[in-house]
């Protein structure tokens, strides 16, 4: 599976923006798509999934300002962020892993990865 992300910007405190995951090269269907983010100086560190039956799962530092959700027909998994926070601004990247729910939070359970799209927010 091959991952393309997309979507990445400047955007204010308090916008939005959407990222783009597209597939290729496999059944993305049936695999969870996952969300990950790295600020300069920071570990990696993970954002939230979507299963391939459709489960998401967020990290509490963006429940509630951020929506995953995927086009099975498009192979292409998005990742909605409203509310901006000058601590979102990262490199995030797309990973999709055949890993069972409760190893969805660890990167190194994903063997496919996106190049990453760069988010900046402006406070």
């Amino acid at each position: 599976v091959q991952l393309q992300a997309s979507g990445g910007g400047l955007a204010q405190a308090g916008g939005s923006l959407r990222l783009s995951c597209a597939a290729s090269g496999g059944t993305f269907s049936n695999y969870n798509a996952g969300w990950f983010r790295q600020a300069p100086g920071k570990d990696r560190e993970f954002v939230g999934a979507i299963t391939w039956s459709g489960s998401t799962v967020y990290a509490d530092s963006v429940k509630g300002r951020f929506t995953i959700s995927r086009d099975k027909a498009k192979k292409t998994a998005y990742l909605q962020m409203n509310n901006l926070k000058f601590e979102d601004t990262a490199v995030y990247y797309c990973a999709a892993s055949r890993i069972v729910l409760s190893g969805i939070r660890d990167g190194s359970n994903y063997g496919y990865w996106g190049q990453g799209t760069q988010v900046t927010v402006s406070s």
